[in-house]
């Protein structure tokens, strides 16, 4: 059996890219006014919608614990794995990376963990690359820097209609969260190293958009790219962002995957989110 490549729920890899790649995906818990439940398992993007939706709103969400990923890592070596790259939502974001780690420190050096530095499918397409590279027939070694090589060919940007459940949940501090809603403007954000930080100010939703798809574009580059669009609970942007890019991108564009992002993202993030994520593809070698 060859390299076996773990990822977390908030990937939110498509079934198109779950089906050609069968990761091992460890969920994260969303707790929605007390009640708990696994992310993409028991608890979905509209569970989330609508506790938000509330005038009392009680949102949290945890990572799994080591055990839960030791047990996984343990199930795929006795499987025959030959060993294991493990890849996962940001450090800065979630402490899942770090309960990764400690799992792995458990069994040896079988298992490789690697922080996307990222979230959504920032997280998924270097999930994808690693197992693209182990049903090569890639070591350890080779998946592991696949991984990272997807990472750094990818990047998030991502708009919100406001700033405070990424405050509640503390993701950014007040002091951005007051400047991004300064004069009632629109905040666009990105996640260099990992940490949400406000790119950009836009006065309305359409604008918000408009500056994605210049954003995007502009991370393209004169790459070949495939693109990631997340929405919550709000399709209609999705869609306008898949057109425009298209549209902008041309022959450049090969795969693009159109999801709603899952329960953990719409606790902190809030309905109305657009999400765009650029994956450069390696250039031909020269």
């Amino acid at each position: 059996m060859p390299v076996a490549v773990v990822t977390d729920s908030t990937a939110y890899l498509p079934p198109e890219l779950l089906a050609a790649h069968r990761p091992t995906v460890v969920p994260l818990t969303v707790v929605l006014n007390g009640v708990e439940g696994l992310e993409g398992v028991e608890t979905f993007p509209a569970d989330a919608t609508r506790a938000l939706s509330g005038r009392r709103v009680s949102v949290s969400t945890s990572r799994p614990a080591p055990e839960q990923f030791a047990a996984t890592y343990r199930r795929l070596l006795d499987d025959g794995a030959e060993g294991i790259v493990s890849v996962h939502l940001s450090a800065e974001l979630s402490g899942t990376v770090e309960a990764a780690r400690l799992a792995a420190a458990d069994i040896g050096d079988r298992v490789a963990v690697v922080d996307s530095r990222s979230c959504g499918m920032g997280t998924g397409f270097p999930a994808v690359a690693a197992a693209t590279a182990a049903a090569s027939g890639a070591d350890l070694s080779g998946v592991r820097d696949a991984a990272h090589d997807a990472i750094a060919r990818t990047t998030v940007f991502f708009y919100v209609d406001t700033l405070e459940f990424l405050r509640r949940g503390g993701r950014i501090n007040a002091a951005s969260a007051l400047l991004g809603t300064a004069l009632s403007v629109k905040p666009i954000m990105h996640m260099p190293d990992g940490a949400i930080v406000l790119k950009d100010r836009v006065r309305t939703a359409s604008r918000g958009v408009a500056r994605l798809v210049d954003l995007a574009v502009e991370a393209a580059g004169d790459a070949d790219v495939d693109l990631a669009l997340h929405h919550l609970a709000a399709p209609q942007r999705a869609e306008a962002l898949r057109e425009a890019l298209a549209a902008r991108l041309g022959d450049r564009l090969h795969d693009t995957y159109v999801s709603e992002a899952g329960a953990v993202v719409a606790a902190h993030a809030g309905p109305g989110l657009a999400c765009v994520v650029v994956h450069r593809r390696p250039g031909p070698l020269r």
